[in-house]
C-alpha cells in the first residue's frame, strides 16, 4: 500500500473513530435531542466519495460497536447504518455532483430514513414513543452537513493528495 492509501485509510478509521466517540460523550439532558447522528454522518461521507472502500460491511460494523457501546438493543443501529449506506451507495453517482445544498437534502432525507427505522425499532421494543424533540436530529445533520463535508473534503486532498 501506497503512502496516499495508508493515509486515506488512516483519515477513514480516524472518522469513524471520532464519530463513535462524538456519539458517546456523555451531554446533558437538554442537549440529547440535538446531538448530530455523527456516526450515521461519516458513513454517508465515506460512501458517497470513496464508495469502495466504505460500504454496508463498514456500516453494519460500526453500527454494531455503537450499539454495544451506548447499550442499545444489537443490530438497532447496525440495521439503520446498513440501510443508509446501501441506499447512498445506490445513489452516490449522481448526489456527489449536486451543489452542497442538494446534498444536503439528500442527507437530510438520508438521516429521516436512519431515524424512521429508530422510531420503528422504539415501537417494537417499548411503550414510550418518542415526542417532536426527537426528529430534530435530522434537521441538526442537515445544518452540519455542508460543514461536515468542507471540513472532511479539505483534510482529505491534504491528506492524500487530491484523492
Amino acid at each position: 500500500m501506497n503512502p496516499r492509501q495508508e493515509n486515506i485509510l488512516f483519515l477513514i478509521v480516524g472518522s469513524f473513530l471520532l464519530a463513535l466517540l462524538f456519539s458517546i460523550i456523555p451531554v446533558p439532558d437538554w442537549g440529547t435531542h440535538i446531538r448530530p447522528q455523527w456516526l450515521a454522518l461519516i458513513v454517508i461521507y465515506w460512501s458517497l466519495l470513496n464508495p469502495e472502500k466504505v460500504g454496508i460491511t463498514t456500516a453494519w460494523i460500526s453500527g454494531i460497536i455503537l450499539d454495544i457501546l451506548t447499550a442499545n438493543l444489537l443490530g438497532a443501529n447496525a440495521l439503520s447504518l446498513a440501510l443508509i449506506a446501501y441506499i447512498t451507495l445506490n445513489i452516490y453517482q449522481r448526489t456527489r455532483i449536486f451543489p452542497l445544498w442538494q446534498q444536503s437534502l439528500v442527507v437530510f432525507g438520508l438521516l429521516l430514513i436512519e431515524h424512521l427505522i429508530h422510531f420503528w425499532i422504539i415501537g417494537i421494543t417499548s411503550e414510550i414513543t418518542p415526542g417532536y424533540e426527537y426528529w430534530l436530529q435530522p434537521v441538526v445533520g442537515l445544518l452540519i452537513w455542508p460543514w461536515l463535508f468542507i471540513l472532511m473534503s479539505e483534510i482529505r486532498h491534504r491528506l492524500s493528495g487530491n484523492l
